[in-house]
């Protein structure tokens, strides 16, 4: 909601905006002064259906998601597309009210059909009580979700029901490309903590910032910055990026699997 209210103001003043971890796609569109550093949401399902279609080899998938969120409808619809795209075949796509604490009934449809994957798109409270019910039910295959996963809540609440399970993120703390250990040693020697994904987005948005600042060949008006922030394409700790025609970085995701209760790298998976 912030960035999509200064966005504007930006837009108006000639001033280039980079925002660090506003996902809604609506934010970019204001203007071509407005740039972003994290992937948007529908990204994440087009990703995840990728993974679930070459990487597990699934055939079948099922969706379950919020009808009332957005987010998680997004995610959903998305993977629906792709998977579709690649070849798979979405056996079912069920939604849920908001607040729901019982899944058995959408459960017991999903489980019907078969699937090989199941795709969570819910965050990780509502993620963490569908993959208890799922097991409780007979699914013994692998779920996948989008970012809303990434908290330490979903092992404390699903237990071993989400254990070998997958989400997309931005970033992974244990990924071994040089410039996350890097970012990563510095970072916990200044903080006392391995740095989550929301640090890694700011850290990634002023690096490309300054080296548009830098490339702008000493014109520090807005429009040379944001030309040059338009003609990025580099490493960054969340991956490589190039900006598209809305400003959105085109650039990898992350896979982290669910292992021994806790959230580890498992691959990367470019657009």
């Amino acid at each position: 909601k912030v960035a999509l209210a200064s966005a504007p103001i930006c837009q108006a003043a000639g001033i280039p905006m980079m925002a660090s971890t506003a996902t809604n796609p609506k934010v970019t569109l204001v203007g071509d002064y407005i740039f972003r550093a994290c992937f948007i949401d529908p990204f994440q399902g087009t990703v995840g259906a990728k993974f679930a279609f070459e990487n597990l080899k699934a055939k079948k998938a099922a969706c379950i998601f919020d009808v009332g969120n957005d987010y998680t409808k997004g995610l959903s619809e998305f993977f629906k597309a792709k998977f579709t795209e690649l070849g798979g075949e979405v056996v079912a796509f069920e939604g849920h009210a908001t607040d729901t604490t019982d899944f058995k009934a959408q459960l017991t449809k999903i489980i019907a059909t078969k699937p090989d994957v199941l795709y969570v798109s819910d965050y990780y409270n509502d993620a963490a009580l569908i993959a208890k019910q799922a097991r409780e039910l007979g699914f013994k295959g692998p779920m996948v979700g989008g970012d809303g996963w990434d908290s330490p809540k979903l092992t404390e609440i699903a237990g071993p029901a989400i254990e070998g399970c997958f989400f997309t993120n931005h970033y992974a703390s244990d990924d071994t490309r040089p410039v996350v250990q890097d970012f990563v040693k510095r970072y916990q020697a200044k903080f006392g903590a391995a740095p989550d994904a929301l640090a890694v987005l700011a850290y990634d948005g002023s690096y490309l910032m300054f080296d548009a600042i830098k490339r702008a060949g000493g014109k520090l008006d807005g429009a040379s910055i944001k030309n040059a922030l338009a003609a990025a394409d580099m490493d960054v700790v969340s991956g490589h990026v190039k900006f598209d025609q809305d400003r959105n970085p085109v650039k990898s995701a992350v896979i982290c699997e669910i292992k021994n209760g806790k959230a580890v790298y498992r691959t990367t998976v470019n657009p």
